[in-house]
């Protein structure tokens, strides 16, 4: 395994302008850092995108802006309160789709990476039946060449 980094990301807290901070792990290459995590906050970037990072006053990493896209894509699921114990069932299914996912130490929000030789209509199709149904709220936080955020 190559050696691993973590960069801090802010996002937006939601709170009248609070800022928060997301780590995650990257690996060093020739032309900045490549993320290894699938983000869970942070906008329209996506697990192997390269990024350009520089230490803060304290020496972490801090992440300054994309350097290259991966062509990934990235999605977050918000399951009910109800439904957390469909949680495997449909990681397992966005996994035999070709997507992997982390969970977050908030059992209810799920990441998930769509790799680029998968079609995102396929995805949608099922995050679509399963928002219906009540189960799940989801967020397309990257999508490559897509809407509404296209992260390029």
């Amino acid at each position: 395994m190559s050696h691993r980094v973590k960069i801090l990301f802010e996002f937006d807290g939601g709170k009248l302008g609070s800022k928060e901070v997301e780590s995650m792990w990257a690996i060093p290459t020739e032309n900045g850092f490549s993320i290894d995590n699938i983000p869970f906050y942070a906008q329209e970037l996506a697990l192997g995108d390269v990024i350009a990072a520089s230490p803060d006053a304290d020496g972490m990493l801090r992440f300054d802006r994309l350097v290259v896209t991966s062509n990934h894509s990235t999605v977050r699921l918000w399951f009910d309160e109800g439904s957390v114990d469909q949680v495997p069932r449909i990681r397992q299914e966005l996994r035999d789709l070709g997507c992997s996912s982390e969970l977050s130490n908030l059992p209810r929000l799920v990441a998930v990476d769509i790799p680029p030789t998968v079609p995102y209509v396929h995805i949608r199709n099922v995050l679509d039946r399963y928002e219906q149904a009540g189960l799940v709220e989801y967020e397309e936080s990257c999508l490559v060449g897509g809407t509404p955020s296209a992260c390029s």
